[in-house]
């Protein structure tokens, strides 16, 4: 199972929010230092935004920041909401399905099982959860951007 880029750069979006809780943040800052795209960061940001989970702030002073609690904001919601539908096979997706044992398949059974089962891992964690000690990672990513800029 693999996340698609735009849920693994939301992912991160959120977790360098989450440590800078009500701070604007320009989303060229954090595109550096997860080496994106500014230009992809801006539309992934948008669409958090469109999932009211930040809001996106114009002007010189613009940016993005945490909307909502991240004790609420689940991580299974966030992973189900962008990726959309994860067939993880071909016969997920009754409108591609071409497989000719579909039909009497047990494959498929077993795999809809490993999904729910990672939904539900997720499914047990906030955003909250992944940074319970903001200090550290906050501390982390500091020295992060700072070696970047001595670079």
């Amino acid at each position: 199972m693999q996340l698609n880029l735009k849920t693994d750069y939301s992912l991160r979006l959120l977790l360098f929010l989450a440590v800078h809780p009500g701070e604007v943040i320009p989303v060229g800052r954090v595109a550096k230092l997860f080496a994106i795209s500014c230009h992809h960061l801006s539309k992934v940001a948008q669409g958090l935004a469109d999932l009211d989970l930040v809001d996106l702030l114009r002007g010189r002073a613009g940016g993005v920041r945490l909307s909502a609690d991240p004790a609420r904001i689940s991580l299974a919601e966030v992973v189900r909401k962008i990726e959309g539908s994860l067939s993880l096979v071909e016969c997920f997706d009754p409108v591609r399905n071409t497989c000719v044992i579909a039909p009497i398949c047990s494959l498929k059974s077993v795999l809809h099982e490993a999904q729910n089962a990672f939904f539900g891992v997720l499914g047990r964690y906030s955003l909250a959860d992944l940074v319970k000690n903001p200090a550290v990672l906050r501390t982390f990513l500091d020295r992060q951007e700072s070696l970047q800029r001595n670079e």
